[in-house]
């Protein structure tokens, strides 16, 4: 029953993907960009924190 409810969820998602890239490429774009800008900021984070970690836990 679970594994159903994931593919379900999985499929309605790839279409509303599909759905906002063709009929709005540019808002896709952002999504896209928005997306990447989490990422790099999530990937600072982690190296800010293991630096502090590394360097004993001071400020």
């Amino acid at each position: 029953m679970a594994v159903n409810v994931k593919k379900i969820a999985v499929y309605v998602l790839v279409v509303f993907a599909l759905y906002v890239i063709i009929t709005d490429p540019a808002k896709a774009a952002d999504y896209v960009q928005i997306g990447f800008e989490g990422i790099s900021d999530a990937a600072g984070a982690v190296g800010d924190f293991m630096t502090w970690a590394a360097n004993g836990g001071k400020s």
